[in-house]
């Protein structure tokens, strides 16, 4: 009697493709937001240096509560970004 079927090592491999497919398609529409929000902020008009700071200072603040950067980071940046203007 022949066994008919992909067996449990065929469902395994399938899982993993299947995540690994869903993992590369979360990490590629992440890329093209970030490329696309990093295009539009590269063309904003010029601003006043008050407006500029204030802008530096929100992104900064995105960015930490994004979790892109730390404490220290955010700090150590800040304190930059304060000494300049």
């Amino acid at each position: 009697m022949g066994h008919t079927g992909w067996g449990w090592g065929s469902w395994v491999l399938l899982t993993v493709v299947i995540v690994i497919f869903w993992a590369a398609v979360v990490v590629l529409v992440s890329a093209a937001v970030r490329y696309l929000a990093r295009r539009d902020s590269a063309v904003a008009p010029p601003l006043d240096s008050w407006q500029e700071r204030a802008r530096a200072e929100d992104l900064l603040a995105e960015r930490f509560a994004h979790g892109d950067i730390d404490d220290d980071e955010y700090r150590r940046r800040l304190t930059l970004l304060l000494e300049r203007h």
